[in-house]
This record gives C-alpha cells, structure tokens and sequence, in this order.
C-alpha cells in the first residue's frame, strides 16, 4: 500500500532549491522527510523567497523556544496583510471599524500572543487542566472509545479519522467545555475551516469559509457564554465558567478576560484539541499499517505485559514516539523583536522564522535512526507539543486521549488493515488524514 510515496534524489534536492512555503508541490505534502533531511543538513537556516527563515534543527527551534522576550509569538505584524483586508474587515462580514473575524480571532487566541493575555489565559485553562482533573476525565474516555468501537465492531469497519480519531477530541474538548451534545455537530466543520486558513496560502474560497466558520462560532459561543453566566459550572472541572469568571481576586492580581479574549479563546481551546489529537490518532493507526513489525512488537509487548501499569508505560513510550514520527503540527513561526542570533547565525530585527517541527523531530544529532519508527524509543525529547512558556497547555489530556484510543483499539482489533489508500490532508502545518476506510480483520 502506497501511504508514503518515495522521492527521488533529484526531486528532493529541486524540491529543497526551489522551497516556497506559499507553493508547495504535493509530493512534498505527500512526504516531506527526505527534503527536510536535506535541509538539516545543507540548509538549516534556509532563506525563503519572502525573505523569511525555514528553520529545521532540533537544536535550533529549543534555542527559539527558550528566548520568548526575543522571539515573539505575536501574529499582528504577519496576519494584517493576510487575514485584514477588503471586503473580510467591512460590513456584512465585519462590525463597521471592525477586523476581519480570522484576523481578530488568530490574534487574540492563546498561541499566537505574548504576555501578558497568554500568561492570563494559559493560567485560567490549566487551572482546570490540573492532574487530578485530567484523570477524573479517564473513565467516561474509555467510555467514549468502547462506544465508537462497539459501532464499528457492529458494521466490521469503516474510517478511521470519520468513524474514530475525529469523534473522540470533539467529545472530549466539548465536554471541558460543556457543549450540550446536540450543538456539537458543526464543531469538527468549523475547526477545520479555521485551522485550514493557517497554512501559508488560501484560495479564495478557504478564506471565505474560514472567515465564515469563526462568525458562526461566535454566534453560537455568545448565546453559550450568555447562558453559562446565568448557570455557572464547576470552575474546577468546567473550563468555560473558569474563563467567564477570570481569576480570584488577589490571587495573582490579574484581570478577567474581555469579551473578545473570551470568545476566541474558547474557539482556540475547540480547534486546538481537535485537530492536533485528530492527527495523532489517525496518524499513528495509520502508520502501523506501515510499519508492521511495529505493530506485531507492540502487540506482544502488550500482550506480555505483567499488569495495567505496565501496560500503560508501553502506550506512553509509544504515543510519544507517534508524535515524533507523523508530528500532527509540522510547523511554527516566530518574530525577532531585535537583532539576535541562533546558535552563530545572524538574524536581523524583524526576522519571520518558520520553525519546523517535522524536521527537527527526525534530527540525527537527537534521535537515533530517526527515519524509523520506534515504539520502544525512550528519551523522547520531540518537540510535538512546542517548547518553553508556549508549550502546549493540553498536552497531558492529548496523550492521556492518545493512550486510551490507541490501546483499546489494537486490544479490540489486532487485525485491522486497510482497505485502501487513505486520503491525505494536503496541508503543510497540520500533517494528517482525511479518510482512511478500513475492515477490523
């Protein structure tokens, strides 16, 4: 089965040369490994055609990561010309005077801001993100996954992303924020149109529906937020009365979230939770099916293993090594606020970075045969989930999510194989699968 289509010496090396973020040719999409080899390699600080930086060193992106006052997270500058622009920022789409709803929402979510509003934010979410929260979500998520694996159980297959991986963060997500089930059916369409509109080109399509997608969120958050206001949750375990009611006075001497703080990040924490863990699943039930004798190892060791714990350590080793091989979120970017430099390398003030995770989760200087898939890797220092102060915020539920899918899958269907080649996304930042039909023996 033809999942990761090889590229030729000569295509790689055109592919690196010519290397264009806003026209990137599908077979790279396809596999973008061999270029970004290349890359770490011949080019790790490759200057691109806008002028930007395509960074692909593991090294190199621990060294952005850790200098947050120099590198900044901040989108104005970038998503302006973007995002901000007729007929997106003027009536009907926008209030008069108003911003483009991808613009405002882009830049008022949580990973794209500095302090002070991420420090706000990102204080509030994992307040309710704690340890003891995390694990008292752990039994209705083995419910969930038994539920959708009873169904396709029932009808021996059906999609992996559709029918599995993307059904289980959209529950889960909408349940820490207590969506009632039956509002959470446009959920998945809208994370995807705003979370598409991220990668470096649109069509003019995409920027329309992504566009339209965060004015109907909003539409729907507002009426949510009104009623939640009226009927608080547990702060504790609810993050959006969290959010609604800000920090305790005194207790940091922070202030609430405006309104629009509150909106657009309750869209960040829905897309955020969704996509990434989406990807992750599919990603690493897909890859088995490539690499075989992974799958078969993985089985044995967790058919031998001698308790729950045991078992549990396996799946950990193994989700961390999923994210590094098959990153759901292939790319970042930064901004140099002054003139700096990088490990020797000279960047001048305003220098956009694009920080590749993808490359740099397969470094040689780092990893140990990089190029394979290895579920008993231990030491994983991949960067999947960033670095430093923007390190994401859902990264324990996202592996705990990880953990649980996976496990009980191969528990439930060891023989699973595909049924034909599954649909890649054909995007550059969010490396994932559209549809993957499948039969469970």
């Amino acid at each position: 089965m033809n999942i990761t289509p090889p590229l030729s010496p000569d295509r790689v090396r055109e592919i690196a040369r010519t290397l264009d973020l806003r026209a990137l040719p599908r077979d790279f999409l396809d596999n973008p490994y061999p270029v970004y080899a290349l890359l770490r390699e011949a080019e790790p600080f490759k200057r691109m055609p806008d002028g930007s930086y395509f960074l692909s060193r593991h090294a190199d992106l621990v060294a952005v990561y850790r200098d947050a006052k120099v590198f900044s997270s901040d989108k104005l500058v970038e998503f302006g010309p973007k995002y901000n622009h007729a007929p997106y920022n003027q009536p009907p789409f926008a209030p008069p005077g108003g911003m483009a709803p991808l613009f405002e929402h882009h830049t008022n979510s949580l990973v794209f801001n500095d302090p002070p509003l991420h420090t706000r934010v990102r204080r509030l979410i994992m307040g309710a993100l704690t340890r003891r929260a995390i694990e008292a979500m752990e039994p209705g998520m083995v419910a969930l996954v038994d539920g959708l694996l009873d169904k396709i159980d029932a009808q021996g297959g059906g999609d992996l992303i559709e029918d599995f991986a993307s059904a289980i963060p959209v529950e889960i997500i909408g349940n820490l924020l207590d969506v009632p089930h039956a509002d959470r059916e446009p959920l998945r369409g809208w994370s995807l149109a705003i979370l598409g509109a991220l990668e470096p080109t649109l069509t003019p399509e995409q920027e329309a529906l992504g566009n339209r997608s965060v004015r109907e969120f909003l539409a729907y958050l507002r009426e949510l937020v009104a009623q939640r206001r009226q009927h608080p949750g547990d702060p504790e375990h609810d993050v959006l009365t969290r959010l609604i009611q800000g920090e305790k006075a005194g207790e940091t001497g922070g202030d609430a979230l405006s309104e629009v703080e509150l909106l657009q990040n309750c869209i960040f924490l829905l897309n955020a939770g969704h996509e990434t863990t989406t990807n992750l699943i599919g990603n690493a039930l897909i890859s088995l099916q490539e690499w075989p004798e992974q799958r078969l190892r993985l089985l044995s060791d967790l058919q031998k293993a001698p308790d729950e714990e045991a078992e549990e350590h396996l799946l950990a080793l193994a989700v961390d090594e999923f994210l590094r091989f098959e990153s759901s979120n292939q790319l970042g970017n930064r901004r140099a606020l002054q003139a700096t430099q990088v490990n020797g390398v000279e960047l001048p003030a305003g220098a956009l970075l694009t920080l590749c995770i993808g490359a740099a989760n397969r470094d040689p200087a780092v990893y140990a045969n990089p190029e394979q898939l290895d579920l008993r890797r231990t030491g994983n220092k991949h960067l999947a989930f960033g670095f430093g102060v923007h390190q994401c915020a859902g990264l324990s539920l996202a592996r705990l999510e990880g953990r649980i899918a996976i496990g009980r899958f191969l528990r439930r269907f060891p023989g699973y194989r595909l049924q034909s080649d599954p649909e890649r996304g054909g995007r550059a930042r969010f490396r994932g699968f559209l549809s993957a039909p499948f039969c469970t023996r």
